[in-house]
């Protein structure tokens, strides 16, 4: 569970594994192979025999990418990560290009000659991210071609960690809230409405909910790994390792799923021979697509069938959330007393900071693991969005400067994701002024009412208007989607300036987290989560509207509030935030928290 801040240095990973790659290469005649961040669930946290890019580059990041071609390489990354890219990866070895801006497939264009062949991994690429590599080879001259081994597991051998073999084992529906049966009726109807007889599930994500199972197989993520086949009548058959069969799972799972082995999967697709089959090429591989066209299958490319409903929480799921951020709070709030009081003295390091977090949440006694690593950045660092300390990184905190910590627990009844920006010492008049504009975007997001059919797009500027009356903005998204007990990271619902189809519903969690960055001096993000409500009836109104319960509940530092900046509605709506932070958190901390906190909660 402990966050570890040294992968930079770990020996196991890095460049020096590119002649052998490039060995495994050409035994099978390519002259480049593709190795995207992604495994073959698409993770965003990867289980170490997964994490390939890892291995090859010595680059640990959640989103990247390489090219190893016989005379050159590239590793691609996007903003977030422009520093420990540099700092894990030998750039003698590796060119570093942008991931965004014309990313792998500019690249191929360049840098691939005619008549070459570049291997792919079919079973780690979706189907459009291939067809786009693919024209881009084809502009060179070259061509892709899949592998039926891949060269870099070629190349990683005996060394390559085993697979995870984490027990599977039921989530009692005193956390579900709805039985396994049930659920798959629901999403069976909803395949027979699109015309699909069956779908192909492989986002460990839409296994645990459907099943009502939680499992260990990926970091930070109460994942099993394994696939499904769900049919239209409610059955389904669930390919999971052996190993990972708990003794009350058959029981539990029922005799409408049949439990086989990972080696049935491929027979199980071509079992769907003349069947209409479903299948999300966002959240699959390309492999699933080919293996069912050659089966004879027609694939019918759609959404997940079990995104939406999983991301609308029932009343269980969502008064287990309420459970969860009341406990975290408590963990946060004593860490944040912390910070306001020693810290302002002792003046922790970065990882310091994240160690005595976590030690809070331990402390709980309901700790399943964090929900992501502790984003903790000390001032200049505080700057780098995604920023994560390391043990070469890490920095101080100082006087005079503000302090970035975004951080998240797994607990069995829910998941949390908060960001406080804290002043150590005496923070500038430029440091509140832009810190208030802050909070005033996440005030108005918080306190909006909407009409049914909403999308977080359409909302997204609300978070943003007061930063942008003062010139300034931020060049990420306002609110992501959370499961329950599950995913940090869950759509398909989104607050962001990129369109989004998908609508608002009630019971869908999202985050609210507007933030400002001044790059090389400080970083300001203020986050809660919160869940979309059916909202009480406005006078006079027309409509129907919904609105946002807030779940975060932790104070605010009012040392960077610009209290004149607020209007009389903002002002009333954080003391009525911080009443319920006192309310509900006062009574689980020591004395002198509680008393730390009476004060800093107390109306502006």
């Amino acid at each position: 569970m402990r966050q570890t801040f040294d992968e930079s240095t770990d020996p196991s990973f890095g460049p020096r594994h590119t002649p052998l790659i490039r060995a495994a290469m050409a035994e099978q005649g390519l002259d480049g192979f593709l190795i995207p961040h992604e495994d073959e669930h698409q993770n965003e946290y990867l289980p170490a025999a997964n994490d390939r890019l890892a291995w090859a580059t010595g680059f640990t990041g959640s989103a990247g990418a390489a090219v190893i071609l016989k005379d050159k390489a590239a590793i691609f990354v996007d903003g977030r990560y422009t520093l420990q890219v540099r700092d894990q990866v030998d750039t003698g070895l590796f060119e570093v290009r942008d991931l965004v801006e014309g990313g792998v497939p500019a690249f191929l264009q360049q840098a691939a000659k005619p008549g070459w062949s570049i291997g792919y991994d079919a079973r780690l690429h979706s189907p459009e991210a291939l067809e786009r590599l693919k024209t881009a080879a084809a502009k060179a001259g070259a061509a892709l071609k899949p592998v039926e081994v891949n060269p870099l597991d070629q190349a990683w051998g005996a060394a390559r960690p085993a697979q995870p073999k984490a027990p599977v084992a039921p989530h009692p529906l005193e956390f579900s809230g709805e039985d396994s049966a049930s659920k798959r009726a629901r999403v069976g109807a909803a395949l027979k409405d699109q015309g699909a007889e069956a779908a192909v599930l492989t986002a460990p994500a839409s296994i645990a909910w459907l099943f009502n199972v939680r499992g260990g197989d990926v970091i930070r993520s109460p994942l099993p790994l394994a696939q499904a086949v769900l049919n239209a009548d409610g059955t389904a058959r669930l390919f999971l390792d052996p190993e990972k069969v708990t003794p009350d799972l058959p029981a539990w799972l029922g005799n409408q799923v049949s439990l086989e082995t990972p080696d049935a999967l491929e027979g199980a697709l071509g079992d769907l021979k003349g069947k209409s089959v479903l299948v999300d090429a966002g959240q699959s591989s390309a492999w699933y697509f080919d293996t069912l066209a050659d089966a004879g299958a027609t694939v019918v490319r759609g959404a997940d069938p079990t995104a939406l409903p999983r991301a609308c929480k029932n009343a269980v799921e969502i008064d287990g959330t309420r459970r969860a951020h009341a406990r975290d709070g408590a963990a946060l709030s004593r860490f944040l007393h912390w910070i306001a009081t020693e810290a302002q003295t002792s003046l922790p390091d970065e990882v310091e900071v994240v160690t005595r977090l976590e030690g809070f949440r331990e402390a709980t006694g309901a700790l399943k693991d964090l929900s992501f690593d502790t984003i903790a950045g000390a001032a200049s660092n505080g700057a780098i969005v995604h920023y994560r300390p390391t043990q070469r990184l890490n920095k101080r905190t100082e006087k005079g400067s503000l302090l970035l910590v975004d951080s998240g627990a797994q607990y069995l009844d829910g998941t949390t994701d908060v960001t406080r920006t804290v002043a150590i010492g005496q923070p500038s008049r430029e440091m509140a002024e832009r810190f208030t504009l802050v909070l005033k975007g996440h005030l108005a997001l918080a306190r909006v009412r909407f009409p049914a059919g909403t999308t977080g797009s359409a909302l997204d500027a609300l978070a943003r208007v007061p930063l942008w009356s003062a010139g300034l903005d931020f060049d990420h998204g306002t609110g992501h989607g959370v499961g329950s007990y599950l995913g940090v990271h869950e759509g398909p619902q989104r607050i962001s300036k990129l369109p989004n189809s998908v609508a608002l519903r009630p019971g869908m969690i999202v985050s609210n987290e507007p933030g400002y960055y001044k790059e090389g001096e400080y970083g300001i993000r203020i986050e809660n989560l919160q869940f979309v409500t059916e909202a009480a009836p406005i006078a006079g109104g027309e409509r129907p509207m919904l609105g946002f319960e807030t779940l975060t509940l932790a104070p605010i530092d009012r040392a960077l509030i610009v209290v004149d900046m607020l209007t009389a509605e903002e002002r009333a709506q954080m003391d009525a935030y911080h009443a319920r932070v006192l309310a509900v958190v006062g009574p689980q901390v020591p004395a002198e928290v509680r008393a730390w906190l009476e004060e800093v909660c107390a109306p502006l």
